[in-house]
């Protein structure tokens, strides 16, 4: 008879997608795993089968709570403007609160690139969410006067979530808060309704 669980999967996932996050997948040993789950090893192996399958239920779990929260701020009461003002915003203050981790999906694609085809199918289908959500709010901010109409709502999503892993990254490398700001207000008047 098989020996049920005592732990809080979901748990370990949150607290392993943390150290992935600190560290990237390469720097992130098993044994840095045990100590950030409290699992054992062998644990680790029996519900995750690998530090790889561990590592893409984390992603998932970091780019599911990721869309869900841009989604509300995208989606908001407001003006098309004033939406893209509030993501750029909250992707400061995150930031801050994060200490300039950046972002999970950022550092995987700086970290990976291309080469893992798993990873880089995750990374695609995360990036697809941002943009439909993305193109959804400069279509109605063009609708609604406050973006600019002479750009294709999809350039323009490009454009945003490019500047959220811009944002991300400079605040990875140390940038101050002041030089985010700076860049996301240069953003805004791009997007905005001349």
């Amino acid at each position: 008879m098989a020996r049920p669980r005592e732990f809080d999967e979901r748990a370990a996932i949150g607290r392993a997608m943390d150290a992935f996050w600190v560290r990237g997948y390469e720097g992130t040993s098993t044994q840095a795993l045990c100590e950030a789950t409290g699992l054992g090893r062998s644990s680790i192996y029996n519900t995750f089968t690998s530090k790889h399958e561990l590592f893409m239920r984390a992603l998932d779990h970091y780019a599911d709570r990721g869309i869900v929260t841009r989604t509300a701020l995208l989606e908001a009461d407001g003006t098309g403007i004033e939406r893209f003002r509030a993501l750029f915003s909250f992707t400061i203050a995150e930031e801050d609160e994060t200490h300039g981790r950046g972002c999970l999906v950022v550092n995987t694609v700086a970290e990976f690139g291309d080469r893992d085809p798993e990873v880089k199918a995750r990374i695609d289908a995360d990036t697809e969410r941002h943009l439909a959500v993305l193109t959804a709010c400069a279509r109605e901010g063009q609708l609604d006067g406050t973006v600019d109409r002479s750009r294709e709502p999809a350039d323009l999503a490009e454009f945003a979530h490019s500047t959220v892993a811009g944002l991300r990254l400079m605040s990875r490398r140390g940038a101050r808060r002041a030089a985010l700001q700076a860049v996301a207000d240069i953003a805004l008047s791009a997007i905005a309704a001349k």
